[in-house]
């Protein structure tokens, strides 16, 4: 089937964004910097709603500091929790915070002075906004739901179990993981008839990772399935090159020189040297989407928290969402504004800036750079899905949007012009699927046939 999805097993460098201004509602604007995406949508909700969200305050997990389960820099780990009422008392949102991945050795000790690798940085109060709202209005089938976030501070998608004793860097983010979830179940979570894990970016990939483990958490009474939120990213074709992202990496681990590069690949023309000089950096310095560089896989101690999918058979026809047994719904947009910015053409593998205006504002594609989103990305994505979707009991939400996570943003989750497919928003097809009132499977047209999407443009 050629280049299946590996979902990241690396989610490569943060997706940040600083808020720069809302030209039109749909049309979001932002200029590039460490802030995430998400927390530059927080920070401008009330001027898109005309209200303020909930605050939600942060809660260390004191228990966790005897079980090693520890930030980058060896502080506790935090989750922010509002509690459910009524018919929701019993029921959880467990949210996975996203945020990339630091991808060596100098990011990390960087990472472990900032809120995504230490406890000391973090908020003491967030916004809850989408699937995490309280409002019914904003989010109809959750907010009377126990609901949490749980922070996100090892660099890892919580899925390390290692330390690097000359940086003082502890990746512990299976033992967070754990540690959180055995807090919650003390605090009533372990009483739920419904559950739900849910995560965005690295934590919709950490979402997929442990959705199984979740479900072992609970009685088999208790009704538990998953959602990833932009947790999926494609083996396709870097811009400007004709070899994938996982023989960037391949290339690099297996100690090819220039030249043995340019014998065994088909690249033609001036690219070459730029190509073999953008895949040395990308193996470097990104882990790649799919095959990781070994060092920091170890480095990490990822390789043990994975499942054997994804161990024993790293190649693009690997396919880690085929293997989960526990119900997952799959969101995410046919064109990812992150894919497209740090992996299909950054401005690395761009030194010519054929794709800069292109990767920054989707109106400004050529007919040919949009020819090679919708053949060689969305088709190649919804390729990679088919044995997906044919369960009976997963769903699927695939918009084509230029965008990056939909479900925690409440313009994109559920509001009055929020993206729909079949005049569904985000909000109604994932709960339909939840509590099976209908089989979702939604799969957007071509764009730009759809007007309902939230496009991002960059500055």
């Amino acid at each position: 089937m050629g280049n299946l999805f590996w979902p990241g097993i690396v989610a490569a460098l943060v997706f940040g964004f600083w808020v720069d201004a809302f030209s039109a509602y749909q049309y979001h604007h932002f200029n590039g910097t460490e802030f995430s995406l998400l927390e530059a949508q927080e920070q401008a909700f009330s001027s898109l709603t005309g209200r303020s969200p909930l605050m939600v305050g942060l809660t260390l997990i004191p228990s966790a500091a005897a079980k090693g389960a520890v930030c980058l820099d060896g502080t506790l780990p935090g989750y922010h929790l509002h509690r459910g009422y009524g018919s929701g008392a019993n029921s959880w949102v467990v949210n996975l915070e996203g945020g990339g991945w630091c991808n060596d050795v100098r990011s990390c000790v960087y990472r472990k002075k900032t809120r995504r690798g230490s406890s000391r940085f973090m908020e003491k109060e967030i916004p809850f906004t989408g699937i995490l709202s309280n409002s019914a209005e904003d989010n109809p089938d959750f907010f009377n739901w126990n609901r949490v976030k749980i922070r996100y501070c090892d660099g890892a998608s919580f899925a390390g179990d290692s330390e690097h004793k000359a940086a003082q860097l502890q990746f512990r983010g299976q033992r967070i993981w754990l540690a959180a979830v055995e807090d919650l179940m003390s605090k009533g979570m372990r009483f739920a008839k419904q559950a739900l894990l849910s995560g965005c970016s690295a934590g919709g990939l950490a979402t997929i990772i442990h959705c199984d483990e979740f479900r072992g958490f609970f009685p088999h009474t208790t009704k538990v399935k998953c959602l990833s939120d932009a947790g999926l990213f494609l083996d396709a074709y870097v811009a400007n090159c004709t070899i994938l992202l996982h023989e960037c990496v391949s290339i690099v681990t297996t100690g090819f020189s220039v030249l043995q590069f340019l014998d065994n690949s088909s690249l033609d023309g001036t690219y070459h040297q730029e190509s073999f000089q953008w895949c040395r950096r990308t193996a470097g310095l990104k882990f790649g989407h799919f095959y990781i560089v070994i060092t920091l896989y170890y480095l990490m101690g990822v390789q043990k928290n994975l499942p054997r999918t994804c161990t024993n058979h790293l190649d693009p026809t690997s396919n880690l969402i085929a293997s989960i047994r526990t119900p997952l719904f799959i969101l995410n947009t046919a064109y990812d504004s992150w894919q497209i910015q740090s992996s299909l053409a950054p401005s690395s593998a761009d030194p010519r800036g054929y794709w800069h205006d292109c990767r920054l504002n989707h109106a400004k594609c050529t007919a040919s750079q949009i020819q090679y989103l919708q053949g060689g990305f969305r088709n190649q994505m919804l390729n990679g899905i088919k044995s997906f979707s044919r369960s009976y009991q997963n769903g699927l939400f695939i918009n084509s949007c230029f965008a990056h996570c939909q479900s925690e943003r409440q313009d994109t989750w559920f509001a009055d012009n929020s993206p729909v497919i079949g005049n569904k928003a985000i909000a109604l097809a994932v709960g339909d699927w939840y509590f099976d009132r209908a089989v979702v499977k939604a799969i957007d047209c071509p764009y730009p046939c759809d007007n309902t999407c939230h496009h991002l443009v960059f500055r």
